[in-house]
This record gives C-alpha cells, structure tokens and sequence, in this order.
C-alpha cells in the first residue's frame, strides 16, 4: 500500500483528492496538510513515497516546498495538483523532477493515470539491483519513469472557477440530490451553463446522475456526489 501526503489549503479539493485516492486500489491517504510548512515539520519524521502537491498554497508556494524538501535531503515523487498553468511555473517544476503534473479541474481518470505512473515509476526503479545497462535506462526513461507529460487543461471550455462553484455546492449538500435546475438556481448560474458542467461532471464519473420517475410529470434528472465509479 502507497502512502500519500496532500498539501492543498482549500478543503474542497482536498476532500476531492482523498476521494480519488481512496478510490485507487494500492493507495491510501497518510496525511493532509494545509501548507507546505505544516507537511516539512511532518516530514522531518515521517517517511512517505508521493506527495500531491497545489502550487498556490500559504506560507510557501510549491516551488518553495521542492526546494525546502530537497535540501532536508528527501527526494518523494511528487504529482502537482493546481490551477497554476503559467508556462514558467510548469517549466521550474518539471526541472525539479516532479513525476506529472495536473491543471485543476481535471477529470478523475487522468488522476488515476498519474497515480499509475507513479506505481509503473516505482515498481520499474525497485526491480532492478546493481549497474544498469543503456538499454534499460533507455526504456525506462521512454516509458515515463521520471519523466514528467504536461497535464491537459480542461476540455470543452469550461471554467475553473465555476466547476469548483458548481462542486463545492454538490459537496456541501452531499446527502441530497438536485437537478440542474435546482442548481442553477442556488449556485446563481444560467440552466445551459449546470447542464453542461453536470454533463461532464457525470461522463468523468466525479457525480451520480438518477432519474427521477416522481415528478408527476416529465422524468427530471438528479445528480449528487456518490462512490467514484472507476473506469
């Protein structure tokens, strides 16, 4: 079972990557942290192989924090999960040797991927014993161990900030079920708009959809967030 720090100071998210992760066979969350400061002091005692890390968090950003953790002679794999998208931010971190790294809002199976190239990563490294030949350094290197795919944004023009709206609220009123015009209303956005984040909410699985026979008229559909269906 792999171990995993979160650091991400809003617990939306948060709660979101736990879900995600307790929802991937081999892994198991050991710690949530709000900034990067909290997770060093932790880590000063605590062995732990993956951190997933948000780039914009308080006290240090995650530039910061790789810099911190490396010079405390520690070197985890690391997947960032973050809305930083800046090609500069991208460019320090990949050179940092971050294993992948995700553009917030991202679908759940291009996390379970990064979480799979992290295993691949590890299982890779950890068979072999001794002095390696070109050739397996080669294929390892060419197969993504320690090579970092920048992560795609968003597809279908949706926005950030209002996928984040849309699921903080479905998070805040998780024992009920609403439908798009219900959320709509509450979240103050037109009918087009939720149905077009419901709809990609429900095909990357991060939402349950029901329909709903008891309107006393035309069926309605219901989403609320349930169990992460994988892929």
């Amino acid at each position: 079972m792999y171990q995993v720090i979160i650091i991400e100071d809003d617990s939306m998210v948060a709660d979101i990557n736990c879900r995600y992760i307790e929802n991937t066979p081999g892994f198991a969350v050991q710690a949530v942290f709000q900034n990067g400061a909290q997770a060093l002091e932790y880590l000063k005692g605590h062995e732990v192989p993956l951190i997933i890390l948000d780039y914009y968090t308080p006290v240090m950003n995650g530039m910061e924090f790789v810099d911190r953790l490396h010079g405390m002679g520690k070197a985890p794999d690391i997947i960032m999960v973050t809305s930083a998208s800046d090609a500069q931010i991208v460019c320090q971190m990949v050179s940092r040797g971050i294993l992948d790294y995700l553009v917030k809002p991202f679908e759940y199976h291009r996390f379970r991927e990064a979480l799979d190239k992290f295993r691949q990563s590890r299982e890779r490294w950890h068979t072999h014993d001794g002095a390696l030949r070109q050739e397996e350094i080669d294929e390892m290197l060419s197969s993504g161990a320690g090579k970092t795919a920048p992560a795609q944004i968003l597809a279908k023009g949706l926005n950030d900030s209002t996928m984040n709206m849309i699921r903080r609220f479905l998070m805040e009123n998780s024992s009920s079920m609403f439908t798009s015009e219900e959320i709509a209303e509450r979240v103050h956005l037109s009918r087009i708009t939720v149905r077009r984040y419901m709809s990609f909410m429900v095909e990357t699985n991060e939402i349950t959809s029901t329909i709903d026979y008891q309107t006393g008229g035309r069926p309605a559909i219901k989403y609320s967030f349930g169990k992460i269906k994988q892929k």
